[in-house]
């Protein structure tokens, strides 16, 4: 596994590999890897004959008070996680390659609409962020195919809808939600959690799948099946954002007459800002 800390040096070896008809696979990441980054890999590997992936602490995607300065960074012990996974190229760019005029007056990329709901309502700005490193990152590493994970479903969405509106010729790869055996969704900022927040944490997915149940049941009504979720989770001292039921396909607020559904939420516990959802159909299919 070969590590390129910038831009320039990547491309010729970009270059060499397009002039051989190789086909490139990428994992965008912001490192302190964990088993859900390293399976993206791994599908990436079966897709792809060449992968990069790359680690990036994106400055502009995380609000005022938000844990950029803190956000962990464990380089040496991602390098070796990736090696030992038959990685090509692991990209780190500094902060200068990706944003040569800085971060305040830089030009942006934002996604209208989905960018402005559920956690864009919270987090304002951070899907531009997102969206604006995204797109410097293709330009960058230049794959056929981007593989990122439906743990934030919403990323997903907006990533899917940028490339789409810019014609950008890469393929978008959703790929399953890595859980824990308890079936708390694996996050990086799942380190933020003490010993007892982590002994709750799991109450977020079995709300979720208890709001699932209660869908497929068809005996209470959306937002009833929403309002219980947030009591449920503020009871055992989470401090929710969101518990929303939305329509797959373009995250608008479902009704009951939407069969494919997806269940969203975002609640504080500590430290942490979890986030998950789960996919219902609810025709029963």
């Amino acid at each position: 596994m070969e590590t390129i800390f910038s831009t320039a040096d990547l491309r010729p070896v970009v270059a060499q590999w397009r002039r051989r008809g190789e086909r490139i696979a990428f994992v965008p990441t912001m490192g302190n890897l964990h088993d859900g980054h390293l399976s993206l890999l791994q599908r990436a590997n079966e897709l792809a004959d060449r992968t990069i992936v790359s680690i990036f602490v994106n400055p502009i995607q995380f609000g005022q008070g938000e844990d950029y300065a803190k956000y962990p960074s464990t380089l040496q012990s991602d390098q070796e996680k990736l090696a030992r996974c038959g990685l090509d190229v692991l990209f780190a760019p500094n902060l200068r390659d990706l944003y040569p005029g800085g971060t305040e007056e830089d030009t942006r990329v934002t996604v209208p609409g989905l960018s402005t709901i559920l956690c864009g309502e919270f987090r304002p700005g951070h899907f531009s962020g997102v969206a604006t490193v995204v797109t410097k990152l293709f330009f960058s590493v230049q794959p056929d195919c981007a593989l990122f994970g439906e743990k934030d479903l919403q990323q997903l969405k907006v990533i899917r809808r940028m490339v789409d509106d810019l014609c950008i010729p890469i393929e978008i790869i959703g790929r399953p939600i890595i859980r824990e055996a308890d079936g708390l969704a694996m996050s990086s900022r799942n380190g933020y959690l003490s010993a007892a927040e982590r002994s709750l944490a799991p109450k977020i997915h079995q709300n979720l799948l208890a709001a699932r149940a209660a869908i497929l049941e068809g005996k209470q009504a959306f937002r009833s099946i929403e309002n219980n979720a947030i009591a449920s989770l503020r009871e055992a001292g989470f401090k929710p954002e969101y518990f929303s039921i939305r329509r797959t396909a373009d995250l608008e607020e479902a009704n009951e007459a939407d069969n494919d559904l997806s269940i969203l939420v975002a609640a504080w516990l500590g430290k942490a800002r979890l986030i998950d959802n789960v996919q219902v159909n609810a025709d029963g299919d």
